[in-house]
């Protein structure tokens, strides 16, 4: 199986961006979830794990369009 990344990842973005999330604090990591809350192109939902790969798929197709 071969690994797929978003167009302009690769594996070395990907290991920044993990090192990033889980380095932060907890502080850090409430500070951007308000900051996401906040934002008026952005809704926050919780969704069942077991459909979140269907719904990554669904948005990733959505923004090829």
């Amino acid at each position: 199986m071969s690994n797929r990344f978003p167009k302009g990842w690769n594996e070395e973005r990907v290991r920044q961006a993990l090192a990033h999330y889980e380095n932060q604090s907890e502080d850090e990591q409430l500070a951007h979830i308000e900051a996401a809350i906040e934002r008026d192109d952005t809704i926050m939902m919780a969704i069942p794990a077991k459909l979140a790969t269907a719904v990554r798929a669904l948005i990733a197709s959505k923004q090829k369009e």
